[in-house]
């Protein structure tokens, strides 16, 4: 069993508490059983002796570890995750970014739209893999007011300006509620959340909470707003579906490669009128209506973001690496 360890890097550990590391503990937890698996943010530590395969989470801010594994062992058994800052920006301008492509025996893609960003070249070695997120039932809300919520940290890719525009556009408007969730990363979209929840009285700003705490809201809200510009596949998004807690997205191919292409609640990126006119839909929209049929839309995509579907995706990608 020395020879068959899995070692994960993320750019980010547990005091981070963020996407890389949550996906880091959830795969450590998924890959393991008969093989060690750890978790670890550089490559060699010192510890390296039992590791047989490598899942490198992020082209560009992994590629030294990506790098150091490829002069070792080459691309057996090398996996590289691509997020959505690689996918759809750092491939594109990043030369350690596009190398990470070329070293990889296998790179894993969060959505099922993802392998058509790649380059034509290395398009054969995609393999998708779902993230899971626990289901939980959904609860009763109130039909007197419509409650939405956005979860996001503030900063430019997950496109917080668009939900502040919108949310200025309804401030004469009370029975729609807007709960924003996430850390003020970038200090002027904070200034502006600030400002918006000042004239606006139905936008809250909540600032970063706790897991537990900002699942309970989803789980609790009546739509989840996902405005990202640029995601690899959105784990708030499968949070959602597995609450029983429709989506109302940016048309962007991370988010079609979740829910689907024929999903009924996309509006464009960055038109917050279309986002109003989503959001009006929604609270207008009868039992059995628009809001009712997107609930449907999401039932229908939530087995696919089962522990069990991810870990066989997660299996699969052992067996390709093992053939590499």
């Amino acid at each position: 069993m020395s020879d068959r360890g899995i070692v994960i890097v993320s750019p980010a550990l547990a005091d981070a508490n963020n996407g890389n590391w949550r996906t880091a503990s959830r795969w450590r937890r998924l890959l393991g059983g008969d093989r060690p698996v750890r978790v670890t943010s550089v490559w060699p530590d010192g510890h390296e002796g039992r590791d047989a395969m490598m899942f490198a989470l992020h082209a560009r801010r992994s590629a030294a570890a990506i790098t150091a594994w490829a002069q070792h062992r080459g691309s057996r058994g090398l996996a590289v995750v691509l997020t959505g800052t690689d996918l759809y920006r750092d491939i594109a301008t990043d030369a350690q970014a596009r190398r990470s492509l070329d070293l990889a025996g296998l790179l894993v893609v969060l959505n099922e739209c993802a392998p058509d960003a790649l380059p034509a070249a290395v398009r054969h070695k995609a393999h998708v893999v779902l993230q899971s997120a626990s289901a939980r039932r959904p609860v009763a809300k109130p039909a007197s007011i419509l409650r939405a919520v956005m979860v996001g940290h503030l900063r430019a890719e997950k496109d917080p300006a668009t939900l502040l525009r919108a949310a200025a556009l309804l401030r004469n408007d009370l029975s729609i509620r807007i709960d924003h969730i996430g850390a003020g990363l970038d200090p002027d979209l904070a200034a502006a959340a600030r400002e918006t929840m000042r004239c606006s009285p139905g936008y809250r700003w909540l600032g970063a909470l706790d897991h537990e705490a900002t699942r309970r809201r989803i789980q609790r809200a009546h739509v989840l707003v996902h405005a990202s510009r640029m995601e690899g596949g959105a784990h708030v998004v499968i949070e959602a579906i597995r609450s029983g807690t429709p989506v109302i997205a940016s048309r962007i191919d991370g988010n079609v490669g979740l829910l689907g292409a024929d999903y009924e609640g996309y509006f464009p990126v960055g038109d917050e009128a279309a986002l109003v006119a989503a959001l009006r839909r929604a609270r207008s929209s009868s039992p059995g209506g628009w809001l009712a049929r997107l609930r449907e839309q999401c039932d229908r995509r939530a087995p696919r973001f089962s522990a069990q579907a991810e870990s066989g995706a997660l299996h699969a990608a052992l067996q390709r690496l093992e053939a590499c």
